[in-house]
């Protein structure tokens, strides 16, 4: 090791970042430790995580509830492998989690990508098993559902994909309901549905994630489910982005009249410390791989299955959130973004200005064609930087996820930090 180079120069010699062009990106700020809403540098200039760092973090970083029960687990037991054995933080994870959701079964797994991967396969293999030849998967264009080849499958064809997309399987998407577009859309997936070849529909409920932020009613989505079962689709709620209270409600799927027959989950699951997915199903999905033959079985999972550390954090984490406490935040979150959107929502320099939950949106106006590629991007996060306020835009849309500690105060200071930015637009 170098001692004389600082650490940002020691990550750019060895490191390659996640969603860089490495080629022009500035170094990498170094973040010695976090407390709460914010980040610390080696300096100890602060940064106020505006976005829960990509939506992982719920109660704040360094809670000490949560690494007090990862100490605790750590002592007492740190992995096994979870084919043939089980532990305690697992079961009673899956005991809340299924309780909460409504769902039957949950299977683990790592990360968002790999939870939406288990449901693909757990879908496909749904109808090999029952003898049914449907093997096509339906979603919303601008979709997004992870990084491995299955769900980059599903996603909609973007930048995040364009040098796989000959190694894809073809799925088809369909526009998403916005407002006044419900009816087109019923009529277009009905249409599709009687082809007889989807396997299972994937959306994101509510709200496209790296999409652009886009939201859309859950009654349209409540009827589109409804069709799906009419015609025997499953679907499957990619719930990694806004599971545990982003949306308003425990999850998304909450505000549904109907439910689906599988629930992908991540992200804040463990509170930020941790990663962990989980995939959750009704008992109609695991029924039909119960057989005498091995070949039935479900023969898919990851060395850290259902991980101990994992399963305690995601625990402890559940347990602040449905504390009153918890739940008065996110309240006064939605609240003040509320507020905020009926001060700003006709501002000149916005095609929109919108919040679900937690979810601030704020989509900028530009000469440039809307998307995760449009040049204001780089201005934009430069501005926020500049001002110790980490936020992440895709493209021209902004989006405020912050984690439940925030205070009005807080919330006050980023709402006038975006009002600056519209200013200068």
């Amino acid at each position: 090791m170098e001692k004389s180079k600082s650490l940002s120069e020691r990550d750019a010699k060895v490191i390659w970042h996640p969603y860089s062009q490495m080629h022009t990106a500035p170094l990498s700020i170094p973040i010695a430790k976090a407390k709460g809403a914010y980040l610390y540098t080696e300096d100890g200039t602060a940064y106020f995580d505006a976005i829960s760092s990509w939506w992982v973090n719920l109660h704040g970083h360094s809670h000490p509830y949560i690494a007090e029960s990862i100490a605790s687990q750590a002592l007492c037991l740190e992995h096994v492998m979870f084919a043939g054995f089980t532990h305690e933080s697992a079961v009673a994870l899956g005991e809340k989690l299924t309780a909460l959701t409504g769902m039957d079964k949950i299977f683990y797994s790592d990360n968002g990508s790999t939870a939406v991967e288990t449901g693909l396969k757990m879908a496909l293999q749904f109808w090999h098993n029952t003898c049914l030849p449907k093997k096509k998967f339906l979603s919303f264009k601008n979709s997004y559902h992870g990084e491995t080849f299955g769900a980059m499958s599903v996603s909609d064809r973007n930048a995040f994909n364009i040098p796989f997309q000959n190694h894809l399987f073809p799925s088809e998407h369909l526009e998403l309901p916005s407002q006044g577009n419900e009816e087109k859309f019923l009529t277009s997936l009905k249409k599709t549905l009687e082809s007889q070849e989807i396997a299972a529909f994937i959306f994101e409920p509510l709200i496209l994630g790296a999409g652009g932020m886009k939201t859309y009613s859950p009654q349209a989505l409540s009827e589109a489910i409804k069709l799906c079962r009419k015609y025997e689709v499953l679907t499957i709620a990619d719930e990694v982005m806004t599971g545990f209270g982003r949306t308003g409600p425990l999850f998304a799927c909450d505000l549904l009249e109907e439910k689906p027959d599988i629930l992908c989950l991540s992200k804040a699951i463990t509170g930020g410390f941790l990663p962990l997915g989980a995939t959750l199903c009704n008992q109609k999905i695991y029924d039909a791989f119960l057989s005498p033959s091995y070949s039935k079985a479900f023969l898919h999972g990851h060395s850290y299955t259902a991980n101990p550390l994992a399963c305690a954090a995601a625990l402890a984490s559940l347990e602040l959130l449905l504390g009153k406490p918890c739940e008065a935040q996110r309240e006064m979150i939605a609240r003040s973004h509320q507020a905020f959107c009926k001060r700003f929502h006709s501002h000149p320099a916005l095609i929109r200005c919108e919040s679900l939950g937690t979810i601030l949106i704020l989509e900028y106006s530009t000469a440039e064609p809307s998307g995760y590629l449009n040049p204001i991007r780089d201005r934009l996060y430069r501005y926020f930087m500049e001002n110790r306020i980490l936020l992440r835009p895709f493209g021209n849309t902004v989006h405020v996820v912050p984690p439940y500690c925030i205070t009005e105060e807080e919330l006050i200071t980023i709402y006038s930090h975006l009002a600056l930015s519209l200013e200068k637009q």
